[in-house]
């Protein structure tokens, strides 16, 4: 509160990124028809208040993607961050302060010595502070998820039950495997540079606002390929047929979304462009940094 008494148009930017986000976000994965579309709408425009981390690598983001056997950890991690936060002690007290501080300006207005409020009447200064409503009421409706510890037991849950495909083609509990996910919440960075962008206060939405629009962009290129393979009625696995579902149900056959690694993979990729790690007009990918550090360690 106290950052946003201080930088009232840091709070009012962190406040239009945060709504200009949401409506860019519902934009760019509207004309995509894979399933979970809307799950994953919903669920990257709740993690703009968070250190998201998306990790394309080892066909992890890939087996989120495309498998149905995920399509429980897009519906369970929906459930777990449909929550609203509504009015708090720091909203009402902030909203408290510039009621009394206005009220008292007036009442000094009448109060006061004439002769003096003709030269100078602070009740401009005390009507500066009315700009703090509608900041707080932006705030409310928007209604950010700011409770890091939820947020991060919300993931920490669904990881548990995300699958990641298998050579052999069955899919297989990710969390077998390796500790790496697809999508995490970065926690424990002591990188000075990360310290606003860890922070879950709505007011440090501007330090995340690339790092999330990155995570984005790598999301959405990966619905909208599949979304395109779907179209053409191109199952992951090549060497079946399309399987169509039955004309009172829409959407793709659980059928045609499964396959081994290395086809899951090669269906979220534009066609005719081989494997690669992931680039991005935003700048590299972080998790590249992550490990030359190690290395040089």
């Amino acid at each position: 509160m106290l950052l946003t008494v201080g930088s009232p148009t840091l709070a009012a930017y962190s406040l239009v990124l945060t709504v200009l986000n949401g409506r860019w976000i519902a934009r760019r994965f509207s004309s995509y028809t894979f399933p979970n579309t809307h799950q994953a709408v919903r669920i990257l425009s709740s993690f703009q208040q968070s250190p998201l981390q998306i990790n394309p690598h080892y066909s992890l983001l890939a087996s989120l993607v495309v498998l149905p056997s995920n399509d429980d950890w897009w519906g369970e991690l929906v459930v777990w961050l449909d929550y609203t936060h509504t009015w708090s002690i720091s909203a009402v007290t902030s909203i408290a302060w510039v009621i009394i501080a206005y009220v008292f300006t007036v009442i000094d207005s009448f109060i006061g010595d004439i002769t003096v409020s003709i030269n100078a009447n602070v009740q401009g200064v005390g009507s500066l502070w009315m700009w703090l409503l509608p900041i707080i009421i932006g705030w409310l409706q928007v209604s950010p998820k700011c409770d890091a510890t939820r947020l991060y037991q919300a993931v920490r849950r669904a990881n548990n039950i995300a699958y990641v495909a298998s050579p052999s083609g069955e899919p297989i509990i990710a969390n077998l495997l390796s500790r790496e996910q697809a999508i995490s919440l970065r926690q424990g960075d002591e990188d000075p540079l990360y310290y606003d962008e860890n922070c879950t206060i709505p007011i440090y939405n501007y330090a995340r606002f690339l790092p999330w629009v990155q995570a984005v962009e790598t999301v959405s290129d990966m619905f909208r390929v599949a979304s395109q393979r779907a179209h053409l009625h191109l199952p992951v696995n090549a060497e079946r047929n399309w399987k169509v579902e039955d004309r009172y149900m829409t959407g793709v056959h659980p059928r045609n979304r499964v396959g081994t690694r290395e086809q899951v993979v090669d269906y979220c990729l534009p066609f005719g462009e081989p494997s690669k790690d992931h680039k991005t007009v935003w700048g590299p990918d972080r998790s590249l940094f992550n490990g030359v550090q190690q290395v040089l360690r």
